[in-house]
């Protein structure tokens, strides 16, 4: 016998399973009514805990959206403002440059339209911010530059005002242009 056909003859001990595995499908069990309680009683609370929250946000939604508005009315005119002051700038720089033999009717002219512009702005709620004298605050003012303190003028204090402030209710639209005595 050849070497091939001693290997053919030999017995192995390998357990050879050629029966293929059925796998049987177990019908699934019908829950008892205290699981089928336990079940919708848990899907409840859950759907409470979600409806709660959508709940939440809603109530947040609305009350964002009535501040929203709230701001919106208060400070919608904000570009305005800032354009008007702009325009009072303007006039003040254009009556401070007029010649003394400007005829007086047309400088009447000239302050009755600042003057309606500036009391169109306080009529909405802007008002200057009058800091002449005061701490210097970087909150509604900025500091130009600064001169050394003296006797007359306590360290930290507007000397002199180059541009006033102004605020609509509590928002800065521009903060005031200053000269500030420099801290010690």
């Amino acid at each position: 016998m050849s070497d091939d056909e001693e290997a053919e003859a030999e017995p192995t001990d390998a357990v050879v399973d050629e029966a293929p595995t059925i796998e049987v499908e177990e019908e699934p069990r019908e829950l008892t009514m205290e699981e089928k309680l336990g079940e919708a009683e848990s899907r409840a609370e859950t759907a409470e805990k979600e409806i709660a929250y959508r709940d939440a946000d809603i109530v947040n939604i609305r009350k964002r959206h009535t501040q929203d508005r709230a701001d919106l009315l208060r400070y919608g005119g904000q570009g305005l403002a800032r354009r008007i002051i702009s325009l009072l700038d303007d006039f003040d720089r254009a009556i401070s440059s007029m010649p003394e033999t400007t005829d007086d009717s047309i400088m009447e002219g000239i302050n009755m339209i600042r003057n309606n512009l500036e009391i169109a702005l306080i009529t909405d709620g802007a008002k200057m911010i009058d800091v002449n004298g005061q701490k210097f605050d970087p909150k509604i003012m900025e500091a130009i530059t600064t001169i050394p303190a003296s006797d007359e003028h306590a360290p930290n204090t507007v000397v002199q005002v180059l541009e006033p402030g102004w605020m609509l209710h509590d928002r800065v639209l521009r903060p005031a242009r200053v000269i500030v005595t420099a801290v010690k």
